[in-house]
């Protein structure tokens, strides 16, 4: 039906906040290490936090959104940045990644079964931490010129904050999960209610 393929007004409200709390994260500021072109901010958990919580799908829109409304110049990245400046700056890759990112952990959430134990979702904040970072450096690299083996070494000063950044997300998604069942991805519901013939409308989960 054509109706499927559109997000019901619930999914695009909780697209909507995602995008705001990745926003909000920024708000802290940001700093530099080693005198790394990239700042270390706190914004890069946001995209954990979407993919975990809203799936791969609506997790990477919740991302999209956030860029989008960057590009148009509002200053949604930590320090005030906005406009389509920051997209040719050596922060492009990992903006990038941040979409990457969350569609990552969300389909790893969501083929993990109904309800994922807290290993899978800490794996797959891992990973989208990870993947933001094998994104984000070749890019930084091309940008500035500095070569790759350099910028590689200056971005290992990231992986100890992304990683307390992975498992605070985990922590958070995985007692969001337990509180609230009904914010389990959504792919992963439609499985389970395809299975069971359920059509549960009322729960309108995302």
């Amino acid at each position: 039906m054509a109706g499927r393929s559109r997000l019901p007004a619930a999914d695009l409200a909780r697209i909507a906040a995602f995008a705001a709390l990745t926003a909000v994260l920024g708000l802290p500021g940001s700093f530099h290490l080693f005198g790394n072109a990239v700042p270390v901010t706190l914004q890069s958990m946001g995209p954990l936090l979407a993919g975990a919580i809203l799936g791969a799908k609506r997790g990477a829109l919740s991302q999209l959104l956030l860029l989008a409304l960057v590009a148009v110049g509002l200053p949604l990245l930590a320090g005030g940045r906005g406009g389509l400046g920051v997209f040719a700056g050596p922060s492009a890759g990992y903006l990038a990644g941040f979409v990457a990112s969350a569609f990552v952990v969300g389909l790893i959430v969501e083929r993990s079964g109904r309800r994922p134990g807290m290993h899978w979702v800490l794996v797959a904040c891992l990973l989208g931490a990870a993947t933001t970072l094998a994104i984000g450096i070749p890019v930084q690299s091309a940008v500035t010129g500095v070569p790759l083996t350099e910028t590689f070494q200056l971005s290992l000063a990231f992986v100890p904050g992304d990683a307390a950044k992975a498992v605070f997300a985990a922590l958070v998604a995985s007692g969001a999960q337990r509180a609230y069942p009904d914010a389990a991805p959504a792919a992963r519901r439609e499985r389970v209610e395809g299975r069971t013939g359920g059509d549960d409308t009322g729960s309108g989960r995302a």
